[in-house]
């Protein structure tokens, strides 16, 4: 049966079948293509798109306006310093208004209760750029870089997640590994394990696909024979209690001893972006000098290494984001 996400919304990819990711990433692969190759065609020419910025973020942002411009669309962001503020308007009555002018909406907040307001209130396809919960361009984007950096086939694949287990990326990673039959292991320090309803969930979807998902606090164990070690910030705009998060992740920073306890020459790195790695701006300065950390959740040796691909990943957050745009729009 065809795949068809015309009108549809996609604030995680919980919402979506395996068909229909499988159909996402080939789209993705297909409209890199295209535009690499100069053969591009408009499909989104005169749909106006409106993108609700709650929280500062580059590459969302970017990949964004990137897509919908190569595509023919326009983009309207609506910020803080555009006038636009929550607290002076429902999220609801903006849903409402907002559905008159756009034929879709981006919204990348922290809140996804906000994000799902969105969808029950507006008429028109709601697209989620990052929530706190969940961040699914982000993760196809990393599934895309994963089939393009390997000759296995993704349910031959062993994926490791250091860090936060309770992040964006790791949950959206691990929904997505879920339906493709990955082996997934997140490995994370037990506070920072995800809810057990949503790993049961995901284990039991895991199952079905003929894959795994595994949450585990030892390194080691979790990073034996990975074909890709992910993570991701440790630190969000708005997070509090740096230096407890600072003493919980530690010791779940890739270093050069964690890519050789893969015991696999061709481990990749990847990283969602913005990363701390090294002394040499002012923030990881002022890290250095305040946690008496070299790093946070990299470490710069292994970012600048031939392993790392954390550039191709960050490249293919603009063709994940377009080919959502492109399903759900297109006519």
């Amino acid at each position: 049966m065809p795949v068809d996400l015309r009108g549809r919304s996609v604030l995680t990819l919980d919402e979506l079948s395996s068909d229909e990711l499988r159909f996402l990433l080939q789209l993705v692969a297909d409209l890199k293509d295209a535009k690499r190759n100069g053969a591009e065609a408009r499909r989104l020419s005169g749909k106006n798109i409106a993108l609700v910025l709650e929280r500062d973020s580059v590459h969302a942002r970017a990949a964004l306006d990137v897509a919908a411009h190569d595509q023919g669309a326009n983009v309207t962001v609506l910020g803080p310093w555009s006038g636009y503020g929550r607290r002076r308007e429902p999220i609801k009555d903006l849903a409402r208004f907002l559905d008159r002018l756009y034929d879709a909406i981006e919204y990348v907040g922290h809140s996804h209760e906000a994000a799902e307001e969105l969808v029950e209130w507006a008429c028109v396809p709601v697209l989620n750029g990052m929530t706190d919960q969940s961040n699914p361009t982000q993760a196809l984007a990393d599934l895309v870089t994963m089939q393009q950096s390997s000759d296995k086939r993704l349910d031959d694949m062993i994926v490791a997640f250091l860090g936060d287990g309770s992040s964006n990326a790791a949950r959206s990673l691990a929904l997505a590994t879920s339906k493709l039959g990955i082996d997934l292991r997140i490995v994370s320090p037990r506070t920072y394990w995800p809810e057990a309803p949503f790993v049961e969930h995901v284990t039991s979807m895991a199952k079905d696909s003929g894959g795994q998902i595994m949450v585990l606090e030892h390194v080691g164990a979790g990073v034996l024979g990975a074909d890709f070690i992910c993570t991701a910030p440790w630190f969000g705009e708005g997070d509090v209690r740096w230096a407890e998060r600072v003493r919980h992740l530690a010791p779940f920073a890739v270093r050069e001893n964690v890519m050789e306890a893969t015991d696999n020459p061709h481990t990749k790195l990847m990283h969602s972006l913005p990363a701390w790695h090294c002394r040499e701006d002012a923030g990881g300065a002022r890290i250095a000098k305040r946690f008496g950390v070299e790093c946070m959740e990299v470490c710069d040796s292994v970012f600048e290494s031939k392993s790392s691909i954390v550039f191709d990943q960050a490249e293919n957050l603009m063709p994940a984001t377009k080919a959502l745009l492109v399903a759900t729009l297109a006519d």
